[in-house]
C-alpha cells in the first residue's frame, strides 16, 4: 500500500486535484465506506485532513472506528461539488497512527480536541481515482467522461529487471488519463 506522499510524487496533477476536491470548502469533506463485522458495507460523513505527509482521518468511538480498527479497508469520495459533477475517491487500508509526535501535529493543524475520545488514521492508498463527466453530446446525449486513476501494483508485481512496456500495460505512473 502507499502513502499519500508516494502517490502524490508518482502523479502530482491527480494528487493535487483530488486533494483540492476533499477541500474545496476549506476543511476536508467526503463519505468514508467501511466493512462491518458481518461483511456489509458502512458508509459515514467524515473531515478528512490530506497534507503533505498523508490522509488522516479523526474517529471518535464508533461504528466505522470500530470497523477500521478490526478490518481497515475503506473507501473515502469527496462530498460532491455544487457546481459540478467532478468526482474522487481513494481506496486502500486504514492504519491507527501510533507516533505521538505524528498525533500532535496533525492534531494542532486540524484543531482536534483532545479531550474527545478520538483516534487518528492515516489511509494508505491503493486506487486513486477523479472522475470529470464532458457534458452532453449536440445531439443532447450524455458523454461518460474522464477517468484519471492510479493504481498501486501489488508487490508480486513488481520485477526490477522487467523495464519494457508489456502489451496492454500502461504503469501506474503513466495511467494518468484513462477514457471511461
Amino acid at each position: 500500500m502507499a502513502s499519500w506522499t508516494q502517490f502524490a510524487a508518482a502523479s502530482p496533477r491527480l494528487a493535487a486535484q483530488i486533494r483540492a476536491l476533499f477541500h474545496q470548502y476549506g476543511p476536508g469533506l467526503g463519505y468514508l465506506a467501511t466493512v462491518r463485522s458481518d461483511g456489509g458495507p458502512r458508509v459515514h460523513p467524515v473531515s478528512p485532513l490530506i497534507t503533505e505527509e498523508g490522509v488522516y482521518c479523526f474517529l471518535i468511538d464508533s461504528p466505522k472506528r470500530r470497523d477500521l480498527e478490526r478490518d481497515g479497508r475503506y473507501a473515502l469520495h469527496a462530498f460532491p461539488a455544487e457546481e459540478t459533477d467532478v468526482e474522487a475517491y481513494l481506496t486502500g487500508t486504514a492504519r491507527p497512527v501510533e507516533d505521538p509526535a505524528v498525533i500532535a501535529r496533525i492534531a494542532a493543524r486540524a484543531g482536534a480536541d483532545d479531550s474527545v475520545d478520538w483516534r487518528l488514521f492515516e489511509l494508505q492508498v491503493e486506487v486513486a481515482m477523479m472522475h470529470s463527466p464532458m457534458g452532453p453530446t449536440s445531439d443532447g446525449r450524455a458523454r461518460s467522461g474522464v477517468a484519471q486513476v492510479w493504481r498501486e501494483s501489488p508487490p508480486e508485481r513488481r520485477s526490477p529487471r522487467r523495464r519494457g512496456w508489456r502489451r496492454g500495460h500502461v504503469p501506474a505512473v503513466l495511467r494518468d488519463v484513462i477514457a471511461a
